[in-house]
C-alpha cells in the first residue's frame, strides 16, 4: 500500500517539484498540496496523511506552530523542509526537538536542481518516516546523572552514532553524562550547517562541553566532539592522546560522516578502552564498526527496537552479533558509566 503524503509549503515552486517527486515513486501517493498551515488542517481532516512535509518558514503560522499544535492533536510523522542558514538550522533543530522524525535541507541557490538531485534521499526518507515509531515530544526526559566520584581514567573513549531520530537519542545519552565522563566522539548523519548549530545547541543543554569536532581536537573528560556534517571523522593515538582526524573521502553505506568510519578507527587504536552505543536510524551503517569494536575488547550497546524512532542500524548491529547489551534509550548513559567504572583506569592497548 502507498504511503500517503501531504505537502505544506508556501513556495509554489516547491510544491510543484515535491509534486514530481512524489508521483515519480509508485510507492508513494500525494494526497494533496497546501501553501499554508490552515489549508493544511483541513487537508490532513480529509485524507488522514501517512507522513506530511512541513517547510519552517510559512506565513500566518509557521512551521514550527503548527508542528507543535499537529503534535498535541494528531500525532502523525513530518519530514521537515529546511533552509541551510543557522536561523533555518535552529529551527530544524528546535522541530525535531517537538517530534518531527527527519529534515531535508533546501539548496541555497538552484532550489529546481538541488531538490531534483535529492529525489531519492527525499523518497526514502518519506518511507521510513511513515514508517517511524512516533515518540511523544517532550518525552526524552533523561535519567538523572549518574553519581560522580573519581571517575575515568583518560584512556576511556565513549563513542556514538545514529541516524533518524538521533537528534534527541544522542541528547538523552548526553544528559545522562556527568561532567567528569570520558571524552565522547558522535557521528550523526547530519548535512553541512547543522551540526555546528546542533552542537551549540547540547552544549547548552547538557553539563558536558559539546562542540563540532575541528582537525586535530584531543579527545579529552567531560568533552563531546561531534562529527562536522560532510566530514568523516577517524580517531588515532598520538602519543599518550587520542585526537581526531577529519577527512573528506567517499561516502561509506552512502553517508559522509560515516559512523563506520568513526568506529573502524576506534577499533584499531582504542580496543578495550572503548564503550561504544549504536542508537536509532535507518539503513545498515555503524554495525559492522560496532561488531569489530567488540572484537577488539571494547564495550558494545545497541538501541532496543522499543524505544528507536528507526530500529534499523541497532537491528543490523545485533543481528551482526555486535552488540553485548540491548537496550532501552533511557538506560544506556547508565550502562556506558556502569561498564567505564567496572573496567577500572587505563588499559592501555
Amino acid at each position: 500500500m502507498a504511503v500517503r503524503v501531504l505537502v505544506v509549503d508556501d513556495s509554489a515552486l516547491v510544491r510543484s517539484l515535491l509534486k514530481e517527486i512524489i508521483q515519480g515513486d509508485p510507492e508513494l501517493q500525494l494526497v494533496g498540496l497546501a501553501p499554508d498551515a490552515f489549508a493544511a488542517r483541513d487537508l490532513i481532516k480529509q485524507h488522514s496523511p501517512d507522513v506530511i512535509t512541513l517547510d519552517v518558514e510559512m506565513p500566518r503560522m509557521d512551521g514550527l506552530t503548527f508542528l507543535d499544535k499537529l503534535m498535541k492533536g494528531r500525532p502523525t510523522p513530518v519530514l521537515m523542509i529546511s533552509s541551510l542558514t543557522e536561523k533555518g538550522s535552529e529551527a530544524t533543530l528546535r522541530a525535531l526537538e517537538l517530534g518531527a522524525i527527519d529534515f531535508i535541507a533546501k539548496p541555497r541557490l538552484g532550489i529546481a536542481e538541488g531538490m531534483q538531485a535529492y529525489t531519492e534521499e527525499i523518497r526514502a526518507k518519506l518511507k521510513t518516516a511513515a514508517r517511524a515509531r512516533m515518540r511523544r515530544p517532550g518525552a526524552t526526559a533523561a535519567a538523572s546523572v549518574a553519581a560522580c566520584g573519581p571517575l575515568l581514567s583518560t584512556e576511556k573513549i565513549i563513542a556514538i552514532g545514529a541516524s533518524t531520530g538521533g537528534t534527541e537519542a544522542i541528547k538523552e545519552v548526553l544528559l545522562g553524562l556527568p561532567p567528569d565522563c570520558p571524552g565522547t566522539v558522535v557521528t550523526l548523519h547530519m548535512p553541512p550547517g547543522f551540526t555546528k548549530s546542533y552542537a551549540e545547541r547540547l552544549d547548552r543543554q547538557t553539563r558536558l562541553t559539546v562542540r563540532e569536532a575541528r582537525d586535530g581536537d584531543r579527545i579529552l573528560p567531560g568533552h563531546v566532539l561531534i562529527a562536522p556534517g560532510d566530514f568523516h571523522m577517524e580517531v588515532r593515538r598520538s602519543g599518550a592522546n587520542y585526537v581526531v582526524h577529519l577527512q573528506h573521502e567517499a561516502a561509506v553505506n552512502g553517508h559522509r560522516p560515516a559512523v563506520d568510519v568513526m568506529f573502524d578507527s576506534l577499533a584499531r587504536c582504542a580496543g578495550r578502552n572503548l564503550l561504544a552505543a549504536l542508537l536509532t536510524g535507518m539503513g545498515k551503517d555503524g554495525a559492522r564498526g560496532l561488531l569489530a569494536i567488540r572484537q577488539a575488547g571494547g564495550h558494545t550497546v545497541a538501541q532496543d527496537e522499543a524505544s528507536c524512532v528507526v530500529y534499523g542500524m541497532p537491528r543490523e548491529a545485533v543481528e551482526l552479533g555486535a552488540a553485548k547489551e540491548v537496550l532501552p534509550l533511557e538506560r544506556i548513559a547508565t550502562a556506558l558509566l556502569h561498564q567505564a567504572r567496572l573496567s577500572g583506569g587505563g588499559n592501555r592497548v
